[in-house]
């Protein structure tokens, strides 16, 4: 795949976009009445796991955060219930199995930037169980019968649930049995994209319905657009009244990180025998992120607003797998979407200042798209069977996550000043690319 060959996909592309059908989004607008509502149940600012009622006892159980989901996996426990191994009739074995126990697999698995799940942890006797998926998590918990059970499945399924924010994280049982749980959901990716607050039924079954939507705030996260690098710590998060700053002021924020992570990604290469050709090229990219961070941040300025810097953690050479591992998710994915989603707006930005900027950005996140599938090729080669497997499926886990955060209902007058496509187009583009490319 070459940029003259991504061009005419991207073509494809933009020309099936036109044709998708423009459907309704949301569930009603209204506010959402917090009425009898009280927050989750919360250990150090996590949903805690007190207050559950399994279909079977418990001594013990815990949530484990995977870390690096797709490259070094790292667990963490993050709240826990109970005392381990309590009723074992051999603890000293229990707890020895306990601590060694891991999974590289868990519920409400996400990239952004970092990938990561959860999974839940239990004992009973000498049995160590882990509850590494929402079917399991569900059999589990068995009848959904406590708030907490409720906010836990909510959680599950992706929802934001915050500790302090009833707006963002509440929950009120029904005299029917079922559980209203209002949460939220938003995402790295600042392509206008919405935080928005959700009414959730929650079903004795475990079932989570969709009662009512509403746009809490606008933009207020990330872009597709560049390459995003292990050890980003900044959000670029700012306080701007103009949506258009405060977007520019987003998408400068990444496109600055996107340097750092073109050097790093320099460096490795040389460091792992890669082309002369290949470091040049990612050298260039780098080049190519100071103008787009530049003409980016003169874009927020012209809306009021002034961007973060970007805060990334030093990090040392990876080996070449976690290299091969990254460029499938952030180069041969995201760089590669971002890059479709450039053409669109080149030709469809309402302002024309944006309009310019975009036709140069276009043609230069093609060419780090042609990079990234250049890297693919000569890394994966080099690694062996089980590593160029698990470098396919973190791509497709990546494809995965990204439908998932264009499908978000977004402000269709920003949608038009900027040209990003409303959210049914966008999914018809990740869909064709997956078909043509990432499958």
């Amino acid at each position: 795949m070459n940029s003259d060959q991504l061009r005419r996909l991207f073509a494809r592309a933009l020309s099936a976009s036109l044709a998708s059908p423009l459907l309704l989004t949301g569930c009603g607008s209204g506010d959402i009445s917090l009425e009898g509502y009280t927050s989750p149940t919360c250990d150090n600012g996590r949903l805690s796991v007190r207050g559950l009622s399994p279909a079977t006892q418990t001594d013990f159980v815990a949530m484990k955060l995977i870390a690096d989901l797709y490259t070094t996996p790292r667990q963490q426990t993050l709240v826990s219930s109970g005392t381990p191994c309590e009723t074992a009739t051999q603890p000293v074995a229990c707890n020895a199995e306990l601590e060694a126990l891991s999974s590289e697999e868990g519920f409400r698995s996400r990239c952004d930037p970092d990938c990561y799940a959860f999974y839940l942890v239990t004992t009973r006797g000498d049995a160590v169980e882990a509850h590494t998926s929402q079917e399991a998590l569900q059999a589990f918990l068995g009848d959904i019968d406590t708030s907490q059970e409720a906010l836990l499945q909510v959680f599950a399924g992706g929802y934001d649930l915050s500790c302090t924010e009833l707006e963002k994280g509440a929950v009120k049982a029904n005299a029917d049995g079922t559980f209203n749980v209002v949460a939220s959901k938003g995402f790295a990716c600042g392509e206008g994209s919405n935080l928005t607050q959700y009414l959730l039924e929650v079903t004795p079954s475990g079932e989570v319905h969709v009662k009512q939507t509403r746009i809490l705030e606008r933009g207020t996260k990330g872009c597709t657009v560049g390459r995003r690098p292990a050890g980003l710590r900044s959000d670029g998060s700012i306080a701007c009244a103009d949506e258009l700053g405060q977007h520019f002021a987003l998408i400068a924020h990444l496109e600055e990180a996107s340097i750092t992570a073109f050097l790093r990604l320099r460096d490795e290469l040389a460091l792992h025998g890669a082309a002369v050709e290949l470091q040049q090229a990612a050298l260039r990219s780098a080049l190519d992120e100071v103008a787009h961070t530049e003409v980016c941040g003169r874009l927020a300025r012209r809306h009021g607003a002034t961007p973060a810097r970007a805060v990334v953690a030093p990090l040392p050479p990876r080996p070449l797998n976690e290299v091969a591992l990254d460029n499938a998710v952030e180069g041969c994915v995201r760089e590669t979407y971002g890059a479709l989603l450039a053409h669109h707006q080149a030709l469809h930005a309402e302002d024309d200042e944006v309009r310019e900027a975009m036709v140069r950005i276009a043609e230069d996140e093609t060419r780090h798209a042609d990079l990234s599938w250049a890297i693919d090729r000569w890394a994966v080669e080099r690694l062996p069977s089980a590593e160029q497997e698990a470098v396919r499926a973190a791509r497709q886990r990546a494809v995965a996550a990204l439908r998932e955060e264009v499908s978000a209902p977004t402000d269709a007058a920003l949608l038009r000043a900027l040209g990003l496509p409303e959210p049914e187009v966008a999914v018809a583009m990740v869909d064709l690319l997956s078909r043509e490319l990432w499958n």
